[in-house]
């Protein structure tokens, strides 16, 4: 009976340990999150969150830029796209700031005829 109790303290007390470790990883965490403000007519690119499911080292994970529109409260982003004009609203967690400059869109192709 000794040996059952001493055990059963053994398992609570564990149990308290990973409590205390999450709790400490978790402020450690939350700590460490930078909060990303977004304003209107500035530039943002979009997580593509599929990439993950199939793992492809040519595509990037991240699209765009896009311009923002309109920022709703409680974190969702309104945005346009530059080619086609099209709005669609979007989570803010899937945003970052877009710091380079223009991107050039034009594709070539060369034939290898040609060489």
């Amino acid at each position: 009976m000794l040996q059952l109790n001493e055990l059963e303290e053994m398992r609570l007390f564990s149990y308290e340990n990973t409590k205390l470790y999450k709790e400490k990883t978790k402020r450690w965490h939350d700590k460490h999150i930078q909060p990303r403000v977004f304003e209107e007519s500035q530039q943002v690119l979009l997580c593509n969150s599929l990439l993950k499911l199939f793992p492809s080292k040519l595509k990037s994970r991240w699209s765009g830029p896009f311009l923002v529109v309109k920022v709703y409260p409680y974190g969702a982003v309104e945005l346009r796209e530059e080619d086609s004009k099209r709005e669609f609203k979007v989570n803010g967690q899937r945003l970052k700031h877009y710091w380079g400059g223009e991107v050039e869109r034009n594709k070539c192709s060369i034939s290898l005829e040609d060489l």
